[in-house]
C-alpha cells in the first residue's frame, strides 16, 4: 500500500449494512491492519482514509463507516450522496443482515449515485459452520444487481484488502463528477460482475 504514482484519485467511500455484520472491523482490518474481537458499536459515523496505489494511480480512500442502527438510517444519504463506491456489508451468518444489505441496495439504486462502484461483502466467512446465507445465494443476487462480491473475514483478513483493491481498479477509469464529491464511470459497460468465495 504505498502511495507512489504518477496520478491520483480521490474517492468517497461509504460502507453500509446492519448493525453488527462488521462493517467496523473490516475497515479497521483494512486501514489499520488489526482486529478487535469486541467492537463498539459505531455512532452516527466514523471517517477513515486509506491510499491504495493501482499500477501507476494512488487512489486515495475517504471511507465513511456508518452506523448500522435503526435509528442514524436517516442519516446515512449523508454519507452517501456523492459517493464514488459502496461496500454493503452483511453477516453470513445472519439471514436477516442478507436481507438487510438487500434493502441498502435497493436504497443506493434509487438515491445513490447511478456510476457508484458497488460491493457486496458477505463478511465473517471464518464461521463456516454457522453460515445462514449460502455463497451461490449471494453470488447470484450481486450479479442480477450489477455488484460485484466477495466474502470476507475482518478476523482472519481474507478477502479483505482485495475487495478495496478491487474497487480502487474500478475507480481510475474514472472521471471527475459535476459535483467534485463524487466520481463518474466513463464505461460502465465494461463492469463485470466478479464473483470471489473466500471459503470455497
Amino acid at each position: 500500500m504505498g502511495t507512489a504514482g504518477n496520478s491520483s484519485v480521490n474517492a468517497k467511500l461509504v460502507l453500509l449494512g446492519d448493525m453488527g455484520a462488521g462493517k467496523s472491523s473490516l475497515v479497521i482490518r483494512f486501514v489499520r491492519g488489526q482486529f478487535l474481537e469486541f467492537q463498539e458499536s459505531t455512532i452516527g459515523a466514523a471517517f477513515f482514509a486509506q491510499t491504495l496505489t493501482v499500477g501507476d494511480t494512488a487512489v486515495k480512500f475517504e471511507i465513511w463507516d456508518t452506523a448500522g442502527q435503526e435509528r442514524y438510517h436517516s442519516l446515512a444519504p449523508m454519507y452517501y450522496r456523492g459517493a464514488a463506491a459502496a461496500i454493503i456489508v452483511y453477516d453470513m451468518t445472519s439471514a436477516e443482515s442478507f436481507e438487510k444489505a438487500k434493502k441498502w441496495v435497493q436504497e443506493l439504486q434509487k438515491q445513490g449515485n447511478p456510476n457508484m462502484v458497488t460491493a457486496l461483502a458477505g463478511n465473517k466467512c471464518d464461521l463456516e459452520d454457522k453460515r445462514k446465507v449460502q455463497t451461490e445465494e449471494a453470488r447470484t443476487y450481486a450479479e442480477e444487481n450489477g455488484l460485484f462480491f466477495m466474502e470476507t473475514s475482518a478476523k482472519t483478513a481474507i478477502n479483505v484488502n482485495d475487495i478495496f483493491y478491487e474497487i480502487a481498479k474500478r475507480l481510475p477509469q474514472a472521471q471527475p463528477a459535476q459535483q467534485p464529491a463524487g466520481v463518474v464511470l466513463t464505461n460502465t459497460s465494461a463492469e463485470r460482475s466478479q464473483a470471489s468465495s473466500c471459503c470455497s
